[in-house]
């Protein structure tokens, strides 16, 4: 099966934008590296993998976890985060899928 090569947006991606580039584009909202209101759509997997770079570039500052974060970006990380998961859940995930090889 080939990958598509355009992105669908975060608020049109599988499990509610629970997947991998989903992350990376809360990620970078948290940092200021793009504005909320941008959800990817029509970006191409370059793009992403340059916003990745980004992202991962401000997580090295903060040992990439959340809790070295300072106060204003973390309470920004819990509201992004935070408001996803609810999100995905009202449309029916569950998180399963990311834990499915962890027994």
């Amino acid at each position: 099966m080939n990958k598509p090569k355009i992105y669908v947006g975060i608020d049109k991606d599988i499990n509610g934008g629970m997947t991998t580039i989903g992350k990376i584009i809360r990620d970078a909202w948290v940092f200021g590296i793009i504005p909320e209101t941008e959800t990817c759509e029509g970006w191409n997997l370059a793009g992403i993998d340059s916003l990745l770079q980004k992202v991962n570039n401000e997580w090295d500052k903060y040992g990439c976890l959340v809790s070295f974060l300072p106060p204003e970006l973390r309470e920004r990380h819990d509201r992004i985060h935070g408001n996803a998961m609810e999100k995905a859940r009202a449309a029916g995930w569950s998180g399963e899928v990311e834990t499915d090889d962890e027994d």
